[in-house]
């Protein structure tokens, strides 16, 4: 460690330990709030490597994208609480030994770091630099495909998933032809069953969008996107929505451990494989008790409810641990989508309504414990069973199927 780093650290301890938290979307910012609001009283530093104020990313493929909202900014004044902003802040690299980050503009020393960096998306093999080929990830993604959408373009989406169903409910609703290609024979492949995903390919038509399934994209040209079985689907503009990745790279050879999605790998606190370092949102997993393996969440409730847990175990002498039920909501299609809990060790699945209707719910169950469930169109169902998630409670499955009863009145004696 150099004297000058040695003597930074120093400083920073005399007045209350230095944390500096990577990542300024909404585990960092919630992070950076959570830490104020439980009395830490040292200093607060949040790095973002975007030049805008912190925002919020859900209104992106909504409000923002439809010319209804200028942006997203959070309601946080960082100024009252004492946080310092360092936007516009590339991080290059970490060396916990030193307790420095590397950043584009200099080292930055922390008594105390916080990897929050989230995730990227994955771009489109052969289509880098292709004219009319967009990401939806940040506010500039959204800035430049307002005009898109207000021109009223032939769309394609590749990818049947969350951000790609949001996105096409958006430019149906802006007026655009809009044809969906997935590789997989379903939407939702990588997310539902296929008994579950497959009634809301309907949803698709509903609103005048095309589904293609089992249709991989050849190659993407100006103007059009070429299938793998040779047909050209016109494109004013191609929206890539095949699924985002840990943004980690930053953190090769610092010695934090990488799992196989290269997520960090935290433990049940939140910290990662190296002192003084925590993880949390999209960029890290955790193992969780409740379902028996390491979870990886990239959903906006996780990294609002992780950064609690940061906070109090930076602050406290008792760790906290961290092991929530996932929760996920999207509105598509003129449809209120909510999931809770994780479903892939579920022995049983549970229909509560009927899948061609306006509103139903699945339910997972585990040796009759729920576990996970899916509701359209109905919030209590959601409300109650994330509940009952929580209690471990056991399920009556013949009273489960009757969609009138309450969820919470389905429990077996």
């Amino acid at each position: 460690m150099s004297e000058q780093t040695r003597e930074a650290r120093e400083e920073g301890t005399s007045q209350g330990r230095r944390v500096v938290v990577v990542g300024a979307g909404m585990a960092g910012v919630q992070t950076a709030v959570a830490l104020r609001e439980q009395g830490f009283t040292g200093s607060v530093t949040l790095i973002g490597a975007e030049p805008h104020q912190p925002y919020d990313r859900p209104p992106l493929s909504k409000a923002v994208l439809l010319g209804k909202a200028e942006g997203s900014a959070f309601d946080v004044d960082f100024e009252a609480l004492g946080i310092e902003l360092s936007l516009g802040r590339e991080v290059t690299g970490l060396r916990p030994g030193d307790h420095q980050l590397d950043t584009g503009s200099g080292p930055v020393p922390y008594d105390v770091l916080v990897l929050a960096t989230g995730a990227e998306p994955i771009r489109l093999p052969g289509a880098e630099g292709v004219p009319g080929v967009h990401l939806l990830r940040t506010l500039d993604d959204a800035e430049r495909l307002r005009p898109v959408l207000a021109r009223q373009h032939d769309v394609v989406v590749v990818g049947a998933g969350w951000i790609g169903a949001e996105f096409a409910t958006a430019a149906r609703e802006a007026g655009c032809a809009v044809t969906v290609v997935e590789a997989a024979d379903r939407p939702l492949a990588g997310a539902l069953p296929a008994e579950v995903a497959a009634p809301m390919a309907a949803w698709y038509a509903d609103i005048g969008a095309v589904l293609r399934t089992h249709a991989r994209v050849e190659r993407v040209e100006p103007g059009a996107v070429v299938l793998d079985d040779g047909s050209r689907l016109p494109a004013g503009a191609v929206v890539v929505g095949i699924g985002a990745r840990p943004a980690t790279g930053w953190l090769a050879g610092s010695g934090v451990e990488l799992g196989a999605h290269r997520e960090v790998v935290a433990d049940e606190h939140l910290r990662t494989s190296v002192p003084d370092v925590y993880a949390v949102g999209d960029c890290a997993s955790f193992p969780s008790a409740r379902y028996g393996e390491r979870l990886l969440v990239h959903h906006w409730d996780n990294a609002l409810q992780g950064p609690r847990t940061v906070a109090a175990n930076i602050i406290g002498e008792t760790p906290s641990v961290y092991d929530p039920v996932p929760y996920f909501w999207s509105e598509q299609f003129g449809r209120f989508v909510q999931y809770a809990g994780h479903h892939a060790s579920a022995d049983r699945a549970v229909w509560r309504g009927d899948p061609a209707g306006p509103a139903w719910t699945v339910c997972w169950l585990r040796q009759d414990r729920l576990v996970a469930l899916l509701a359209v169109g109905r919030p209590r169902d959601l409300a109650q069973g994330r509940r009952l998630i929580e209690a471990g409670r056991r399920m009556d499955a013949v009273a489960l199927v009757d969609p009138a009863r309450p969820l919470k009145d389905a429990t077996a004696v």
